[in-house]
């Protein structure tokens, strides 16, 4: 890894809180409310990550994909679900000739604590059984010690592994302790090969905050310009309301531009989320 830590920008918190407060009273323009809605359903990652998952929890998650609301005519489809690797031929299957993506978290989800070889064993095991795009988790304690080259190497190698699929490098914001940090690894991830940063698992508080992506928002933006390469963003737990949904896409407007405003470039990880907007449009 050949980061220059020294031009990395240091982080307030104060200033990063003034920078995303703004957003925070963001309203739904009613010109393009229906427009907007639509926008951030098709920017949804419809997940179900848990212990008790059955068939009939994927079938289930992948119908309501297909089928969101039949009744509502303005209604556009979400960008994936994401499931255990176990569910991947499943959910292929379920979603075949719709234009659904089906992502697999791989490598030790939610906590990333085992080997590199089962990690990718994992993950090289989702790709053949169909997955589009992978999810995966940073090892936070490698890199709260500061074994920064570990971290980069494992993603470096994650991606290899993925071949041509979507990997989306999870930072776990909320467990990196400062800002500064998310900073850190949002650079370490994307120098890696990353094509997706997201902010977190979903599996703790806090989860995903307007203040982390915002940071993770600027290493995009200093990367593009460097080079040229848009690389994804998707916060991820805890954004349950159509009016949050709509804080984070003026904030991506603003900092990242109209070209990220697709879910090429822009996932919300927030299957609550889909209900809410789906009320909204309802009303319209």
């Amino acid at each position: 890894m050949n980061l220059n830590f020294s031009k990395i920008p240091k982080i307030d918190p104060v200033d990063a809180e003034k920078s995303v407060a703004r957003y925070k009273t963001s309203l739904i323009k009613n010109g393009g409310k229906t427009q907007s809605l639509r926008l951030a359903l098709n920017m949804i990652d419809l997940t179900t990550l848990n212990g008790d998952d059955t068939v009939a929890t994927i079938k289930q998650l992948c119908h309501k994909a297909l089928h969101l609301a039949d009744n509502i005519s303005v209604v556009s489809t979400v960008a994936a679900v994401c499931v255990y690797p176990n569910f991947v031929k499943l959910a292929v299957k379920e979603l075949e000739k719709s234009s659904v993506k089906v992502a697999s978290v791989a490598g030790g989800f939610p906590s990333g604590q085992t080997s590199l070889e089962i990690k990718i064993a994992e993950t090289k095991y989702a790709v053949e059984e169909g997955a589009d795009e992978i999810d995966m988790v940073i090892s936070r304690g490698k890199f709260l010690d500061e074994e920064y080259n570990f971290v980069h190497d494992e993603i470096a190698s994650m991606k290899e592994a993925c071949g041509s699929c979507c990997l989306k490098v999870i930072l776990e914001t909320g467990e990196l302790l400062t800002l500064n940090n998310v900073r850190i690894a949002s650079e370490i991830a994307i120098a890696a090969g990353a094509d997706f940063i997201k902010t977190s698992t979903g599996k703790i508080t806090p989860a995903a905050t307007l203040e982390s992506t915002y940071v993770m928002m600027q290493a995009i933006a200093d990367y593009y310009e460097r080079t040229g390469k848009m690389i994804g963003i998707k916060p991820a737990g805890g954004i349950a309301s159509a009016q949050v949904a709509m804080q984070y896409l003026a904030m991506l407007e603003d900092t990242l531009g109209k070209k990220w405003m697709t879910n090429k470039y822009f996932r919300f990880g927030a299957s609550r989320l889909a209900d809410d907007l789906l009320l909204q449009l309802s009303t319209l």
